[in-house]
């Protein structure tokens, strides 16, 4: 290897909180950090890694310290007789207290967070997240949008550009600035949805409907992978989010044959002019296939 390129790499290996990212918006190669965060909450997770990498780099360097000063002042030669004893009061506390308090100063930074997390705001737009063995359903129900997004075969992903087992037949498009409710489920085994520029990760079981939510702050193309081992083809089953602007959001929407809300009749309205308002019955979400 190059000198340069050996300084740039402990360069960058040693990048840690505060540390200037490539604008990237999925894995690259040779990288050590977490990616480029898209998201309030990735920010923080990242932020919340930066922090412990220290506490844990602290930690291990004074355990290895230990382990050589005990090994240089207590071995066979430089102490030929040893002492005899069991107990020592001070040292049975500190390596008590003192994991206590450091566990207490995570905690401090991590319950914040899972609180955060956990906590779904009000959302603008609702997505709902289906696994299957082996591609992903997403579907809009209030807007009555259903798309099967299925992995992108690998001569077509070269020949586009795009990144395989990233890239997909059908990329999911969500607008930026916008608070996105995501119900997370499956058809058959145990999956998870997952994106790490968003600092989303969920699991996605049979039967049971998990939530989770994002707010994506800029414009990008952003991958995510099934993270749960789910059978033969669980490498093959990506995740591609495309964040646009809302008028760019809304144009994708109506191309697919879905309704937005600024489009609906105005039932309120016709109430008042003394017609009575009608509910519309929902028109039924198209059925994905493969």
């Amino acid at each position: 290897m190059k000198r340069g390129a050996w300084i740039a790499s402990i360069a960058a290996a040693m990048s840690f909180a505060g540390a200037a990212h490539a604008v990237v918006d999925g894995p690259v190669d040779g990288g050590v950090h977490l990616q480029a965060a898209a998201t309030e909450i990735m920010r923080e997770i990242t932020a919340f890694h930066d922090f412990l990498l220290w506490i844990i780099v602290a930690i291990s360097v004074f355990v290895l310290a230990l382990l050589l000063w005990v090994i240089i002042r207590y071995n066979r030669r430089a102490n030929p007789t040893p002492k005899k004893f069991t107990h020592n009061l001070f040292v049975e506390v500190v390596w008590t207290i003192v994991p206590v308090l450091i566990l207490v100063v995570i905690a401090a930074q991590s319950f914040p967070l899972i609180f955060k997390q956990e906590r779904i705001p009000e959302a603008e737009l609702t997505l709902k997240a289906t696994g299957n063995s082996w591609f992903w359903n997403f579907e809009y129900p209030d807007q009555g949008v259903t798309i099967a997004a299925n992995l992108l075969p690998e001569e077509d992903a070269r020949a586009q550009g795009r990144p395989y087992l990233l890239a997909t037949t059908e990329p999911l498009l969500v607008p930026v600035g916008t608070t996105v409710r995501v119900l997370v489920t499956s058809n058959d085994v145990i999956h998870a949805f997952a994106v790490p520029a968003f600092g989303v990760k969920e699991d996605a079981i049979q039967g049971r409907v998990n939530e989770t939510w994002f707010n994506v702050e800029r414009e990008g193309v952003f991958y995510g992978q099934c993270s749960e081992l789910c059978g033969v083809n669980h490498a093959y089953m990506p995740i591609e989010i495309h964040a646009v602007s809302r008028a760019e959001w809304e144009q994708w929407i109506v191309s697919r044959g879905g309704a937005l809300a600024s489009n609906e009749p105005d039932a309120a309205g016709a109430a008042s002019e003394g017609e009575p308002a009608t509910e519309q019955p929902a028109a039924p979400a198209a059925t994905p296939t493969r």
